[in-house]
């Protein structure tokens, strides 16, 4: 397979979307649904793949279990062009598996097992696969324990020495709180700093988004978005600030939003485009995500989103 500009680090899992419930069952109750939905997911896959829509070669990095759902993740993302050399396969460990239910008017709730993607190290990223890389994206950082910040830095300085671009992504455990000098070897080297607005909170215990960058500022981050959900995105970087609203779009389940606007982002970073349009596209192709069931099936081709933006000057 040839060389891949995009090179997408992270999470590895099954997923089993449970189409929306109208109400959970009472203890006991069996309650029919249609099928349910069976495909790769986590952060690394759900990007790759919206990257692939966007007409982007992506490859993963990650790790699946020697099992056969380890099959079905590796066969899918192959099956989409998505060049696989970089997912290694883990005795002793299981493929991670989420089962997600979402019910009408409610947030979802997951079930979840982590499986081998508590075995991914820095030493998983091949140098020639970094080496093709134009941008790197590291997703689901912080909840993965053997992705040492001081080994996974040694990569990052190497990329950057090559001229590849970095997006950092992070995950943190609901409730849990940490202190903003949690990746503080990383924020230097990240081209782009890309969490939620509950992962800037539990990093930086500041609710607002713009003491939420500026302290991610302090710490060395480059350019900081801070996702804000329905409410749009915060940009800020050194010379520059900005919001860019979120598009109007009609959600059916959000999960891969944020994989999906990763995705647009680095289309825009591969492209040159300066920064407010890179994340207005990004917020697009985000929202897009919303609009099926599933972590990617609703994430809109370049062509789609171009046409969205035409549709909606406005936003």
């Amino acid at each position: 397979m040839s060389p891949s500009p995009a090179l997408c680090v992270g999470i590895l899992v099954a997923d089993v979307f449970v189409p929306p419930l109208e109400r959970l069952p009472a203890a006991g109750e069996l309650i029919a649904t249609g099928d349910f939905l069976l495909q790769p997911g986590g952060c690394a896959a759900n990007t790759a793949i919206a990257l692939g829509k966007l007409g982007v070669p992506a490859a993963v990095c990650g790790r699946v279990g020697d099992d056969l759902l380890g099959d079905f993740v590796e066969c899918d993302l192959r099956s989409r062009e998505i060049d696989t050399s970089g997912v290694r396969r883990t005795e002793g460990y299981g493929t991670s598996k989420t089962v997600i239910v979402p019910v009408v008017g409610e947030d979802r709730r997951f079930i979840h097992t982590f499986g081998a993607n508590a075995a991914l190290t820095a030493a998983d990223i091949e140098p020639a696969a970094l080496e093709a890389a134009e941008v790197l994206y590291v997703g689901g950082y912080l909840i993965l324990p053997a992705l040492r910040e001081d080994e996974l830095a040694e990569r990052l300085r190497a990329g950057r020495a090559r001229g590849t671009r970095i997006v950092l992504d992070v995950a943190v455990p609901a409730g849990q709180k940490l202190p903003p000098d949690a990746a503080r070897m990383l924020l230097p080297l990240a081209d782009y700093f890309v969490p939620n607005d509950d992962e800037a909170f539990a990093l930086t215990g500041e609710s607002d988004p713009r003491r939420q960058a500026e302290c991610f500022l302090e710490h060395g981050a480059n350019v900081v978005v801070i996702k804000l959900g329905e409410r749009g995105a915060y940009v800020r970087s050194g010379d520059e600030s900005f919001e860019v609203l979120a598009p109007p779009m009609e959600v059916v389940e959000p999960s891969g939003a944020g994989d999906a606007f990763a995705a647009g982002l680095m289309l825009g970073i591969l492209e040159g485009w300066e920064l407010e349009r890179s994340v207005r596209f990004a917020s697009v192709i985000g929202g897009s995500a919303c609009t099926a069931l599933g972590c990617w099936a609703g994430v809109f081709t370049r062509a789609q989103a171009e046409a969205f933006l035409v549709a909606h000057p406005e936003f």
